[in-house]
């Protein structure tokens, strides 16, 4: 496995073996994905394309991706635009839906800003896309049931900064954690949005019957996201592929757990499978916890082994005063629910999903800004 064409190979062949049952389930229904040009669309179409090519044409699951495509239509997607199972629609969520719709099975809502920088500097954008563009698809779910057309899986992604900065006692955070977030603070944007989401979600599942389910990132990362998204792990990477030092805007005493995109996107659809309604469910890894100066003394001996890389890890001073405003100093899930109730169990450990991480980067260094 040496180039990024073969990690990505290796993944999906992993997650499609992982999601048998559940893929299995979705056979010969429609599958609308919002949001499904970004991160998490690039292993959420993938892999169910990856399916399809395992199984006979009525049992293959179709799909629609809606995007508002600002970055435009990325290489891998606009690749599989001629496939009989995709259809590529030109969306803003947070406008009306189209007047005519398919039926759709199971729904998607992957639609937001989810980098601080970005989401910092595109706040309105933001909470539109969580609250506006998410009330618009769970009204679609709900008149299909009226219509005796019911929808059969509902994923709204939240984010595990809707429980903000916890307290040493809820480390590692369960579900049951009500959050120690601010309202009004520069992140607050995307973290209130978030949990106004998950409020609308719960309230359609109890009041209209509807299977809406949630799920709970903790720090994704691998393939799909782009060298330019601002994120921890891709500025590290491109700080060690253009042979830089490596920069820290902190202390290096922040701790984090980091799962890998392969594994947490099982989880994904084991959670659209199988999650009861009104549910939130942590995807993520327990252990290791680390700090990001281990995070990045991580990434430089993975970036010396993969590479003639030879630089260091040092600090400066961030020229942006809300860089550290309401950054929780832990993050770490508690993931025995998911675990007990949709056979979640996640196994790619951090430095392999670091090394996979890095050949991906290497076959991927060009990018427009996330």
């Amino acid at each position: 496995m040496n180039t990024a064409e073969e990690v990505v190979k290796k993944d999906l062949g992993y997650i499609v073996r992982s999601l048998n049952s559940e893929f299995g389930k979705m056979a010969g229904k429609h599958v609308l994905i919002t949001g499904g040009a970004g991160f998490l669309g690039y292993y959420l179409v993938r892999s169910l394309l990856n399916h399809n090519e395992y199984v006979p044409d009525h049992d293959a699951i179709r799909i629609t991706v809606y995007d508002n495509y600002i970055r435009g239509v990325p290489d891998w997607l606009d690749s599989v635009r001629n496939d009989d199972h995709v259809i590529l629609q030109e969306h803003d969520v947070t406008r009306p839906l189209p007047a005519h719709m398919a039926d759709y099975q199971y729904i998607i809502c992957a639609a937001s800003i989810a980098s601080p920088l970005y989401y910092r500097k595109y706040p309105l954008e933001t909470m539109d896309a969580n609250v506006n563009g998410l009330r618009h698809l769970l009204d679609y779910a709900r008149r299909q049931k009226e219509k005796a057309r019911p929808v059969d899986g509902f994923l709204f992604f939240s984010t595990s900064e809707i429980y903000g900065d916890p307290d040493k006692d809820h480390i590692p955070t369960p579900e049951t954690y009500r959050g120690n977030v601010s309202s009004i603070g520069p992140r607050a944007c995307y973290d209130e949005s978030k949990r106004y989401g998950e409020t609308l979600c719960v309230t359609f599942a109890r009041q209209y019957g509807l299977p809406v389910t949630i799920a709970r990132p903790f720090n994704n990362y691998g393939p799909g996201l782009k060298i330019t998204d601002r994120r921890v792990i891709p500025d590290f990477m491109r700080d060690v592929l253009e042979g830089n030092n490596i920069i820290m805007y902190s202390d290096g005493n922040p701790s984090r757990t980091f799962c890998y995109i392969a594994d947490a996107v099982i989880g994904y659809f084991k959670i659209l499978a199988h999650g009861r309604p009104g549910e939130a469910y942590n995807i993520g890894v327990e252990d290791p916890e680390i700090t990001m100066r281990e995070l990045a003394e991580t990434i430089v001996r993975v970036g010396s082994r993969q590479s003639a890389y030879n630089g260091r890890v040092i600090r400066e001073q961030s020229t942006d005063s809300d860089y550290l405003v309401d950054n929780p100093s832990r993050r770490c899930p508690m993931i025995a629910k998911a675990r007990k109730e949709i056979g979640y169990d996640p196994s790619i450990g951090l430095e392999e999903g670091l090394i996979r991480s890095f050949l991906w980067y290497k076959g991927n260094q060009e990018a427009i800004e996330a």
